[in-house]
């Protein structure tokens, strides 16, 4: 084994340097030269992938990445535009937002914006939202976008358990800290509901005034146009939701007869070719995935996780850098482990001792122990649509003494102490021990009001009114004072480049943390990724899929700030 060890490692190392050698220099870029981006899959909110990663498989692109991709392209002269190939895109609405602001700074910058949209759907509400951005729109000729309003969907696993005799005991604290519910109960509380209206139209007012606002027409109109379901490229043309048909070919011809430039060769050209002088570092630090204790940046099925240990690390080395002149703390997590989450906070607070500025950026969820750790930044930028909130605690245990009965499986339970049941799955608690643990729960919860409340210019009492459990939007967080200001990394930017006393229009280079690992290492992390990733799985539906994201991020046998429900608004 030590050999095959060593070889896989020289395979790997030889790779690298052919890889590394046999790179090409920057290609020149035409004059009114048009360049083709895809939009296309889904993005990690991560440093860019490592040359280890890049050379074993196909690493999942990120977000920041081609939002830079973007940016360059807003500044090179030598564009005449952009066509954006727009296809199926697995991001949640802050994202599509996001990228919704960079296709208006293309056109903003001079450099004319088409999107050419190739998908096929029973419905592409989030395709439709981003390609609406850019000045013109042409479909496919057999591509089908159905623009026909929003649904989410909820899952209740509460009947599944019966069949195999578990129980599910819950102590929690807020009537809005439903996320219990999705795996207790088989049908929707009264609160839960209120809560998802509450999200379901605030998103939707978003989604219907951006394209309002981009196809230049009225909300009315939208509304009406959604209501009609136009299905085909006839149809929507119709009604203007989209300039034309044809292929991508069409699509280049609308902005005019240069040469094309197609993404992946943009990619090698050098940000300073385009003018860009950075006046300062800043450190970008992800918190991505679920809120977990100890080290790593990936979990064992390869989803990116939001480690106590190496998070606070980079924390707390960004402060220490003579060279980095403030923080971008960049999240994109629903949470996890409460002790995890506070390990983070005091890091947070750590790393300002210096007078460095730490500003927060919300992905598309900081939600329960991601809005913990953000909540003493001295500012927070969130998108609209951004998940955010979800101030309560709750506490999952399982009660097996049914499934042992079912499978013929005897168990005998010996304690020692008045409350040591809680640490046993066989039976459900005594009074005492509930009381228990419910106080438990409720020292978490006052020290989460505590920290929030702190960190945000709050009364205690206010943040219990916002909490309870209570999930927002990034446009209600921000009318309540959860969130300062409205935005996506770049306005996140700009408020951290005021803080720390540089001209807001100034260049900065935003440098990730943690930082690259040693090769070694990243080969021993890259080959056991591969190998979870080659173990055989049934695929699940995106909803699904966030059940058992969440599931894993579960602490055993402790507290956790994690969203209310599992959700998926499509």
């Amino acid at each position: 084994m030590k050999r095959f060890r060593r070889i896989a490692i020289w395979l790997v190392v030889g790779s690298l340097l052919v890889w590394w050698l046999s790179g090409d220099s920057e290609p020149p870029v035409p004059q009114d030269g048009i360049l083709v981006l895809a939009l296309e899959g889904r993005y990690t909110e991560a440093a860019e992938p490592s040359l280890i990663s890049r050379v074993l498989g196909s690493p999942r692109p990120t977000f920041v990445g081609l939002l830079s991709e973007m940016r360059k392209a807003e500044r090179d002269d030598r564009l005449a535009g952009v066509v954006l190939r727009v296809r199926k895109i697995d991001i949640g609405w802050a994202k599509a937002q996001e990228l919704r602001a960079a296709i208006e700074a293309l056109s903003a910058a001079g450099r004319k914006t088409v999107a050419y949209v190739e998908h096929q759907s029973f419905a592409a509400n989030i395709e439709y939202f981003v390609a609406s951005a850019a000045e013109e729109i042409v479909l496919a000729p057999a591509a089908r976008v159905p623009v026909i309003g929003l649904a989410a969907e909820y899952l209740f696993l509460g009947g599944f358990w019966d069949l195999f005799g578990i129980e599910l005991e819950v102590e929690r604290i807020g009537k809005y800290k439903s996320f219990a519910d999705t795996f207790t109960r088989s049908d929707m509380s009264d609160a839960h509901r209120e809560m998802a209206n509450s999200l379901l139209d605030s998103i939707n007012g978003q989604f219907v005034a951006g394209i309002a606002k981009s196809r230049g027409v009225s909300e009315e109109f939208v509304r009406e146009a959604i209501d009609s379901a136009a299905m085909t490229p006839a149809e929507m043309q119709a009604l203007g939701l989209i300039d034309g048909t044809g292929f991508e070919d069409d699509a280049v011809r609308r902005i005019g007869l240069g040469e094309v430039v197609h993404g992946a060769d943009y990619a090698q050209v050098s940000p300073t070719s385009v003018g860009f002088a950075p006046v300062a570092k800043f450190a970008l630090v992800y918190g991505s995935g679920a809120v977990v204790t100890g080290k790593g940046t990936v979990s064992r099925s390869g989803a990116p996780v939001f480690a106590s240990g190496t998070v606070s690390r980079a924390l707390r080395d960004a402060a220490a850098d003579d060279e980095i002149a403030g923080i971008i703390f960049r999240i994109d997590s629903p949470g996890g482990s409460a002790l995890a989450s506070d390990v983070i906070w005091h890091a947070t607070q750590s790393s300002q001792r210096n007078g460095k500025p730490l500003i927060v950026s919300f992905s598309d969820v900081a939600a329960s122990g991601g809005y913990y750790v953000a909540a003493g930044a001295d500012a927070i930028v969130a998108s609209p649509a951004t998940i955010t909130g979800s101030i309560g605690v709750v506490v999952l245990r399982p009660v097996l003494r049914g499934l042992f009965e079912k499978l013929g499986i005897g168990i005998a339970t010996l304690s020692r102490g008045r409350h040591a049941d809680i640490a046993s799955s066989a039976n459900p608690l005594s009074e005492g021990s509930r009381e228990r643990l419910a106080t438990e729960v409720q020292s978490i919860y006052d020290l989460f009001v505590e920290r929030v409340a702190m960190g945000r210019d709050l009364t205690p009492e206010r943040v219990h009114e916002l909490g309870r459990g209570r999930v927002w939007t990034g446009e209600q967080a921000h009318a309540s004072g959860l969130v300062d200001e409205l935005g996506g990394l770049r306005a996140a930017t700009r408020r951290a480049k005021e803080a720390a006393g540089l001209d807001p229009d100034a260049d900065v280079a935003l440098i990730p943390y943690p930082k690259p690992k040693p090769l070694a290492e990243q080969i021993a992390e890259a080959m056991s990724v591969a190998v979870a990733s080659a173990a055989p799985g049934l695929p699940l539906p995106r909803l699904a899929e966030h059940v058992v994201e969440w599931l894993e991020s579960v602490p055993e046998g402790a507290p956790a700030l994690l969203p209310p429900f599992a959700f998926d608004i499509r």
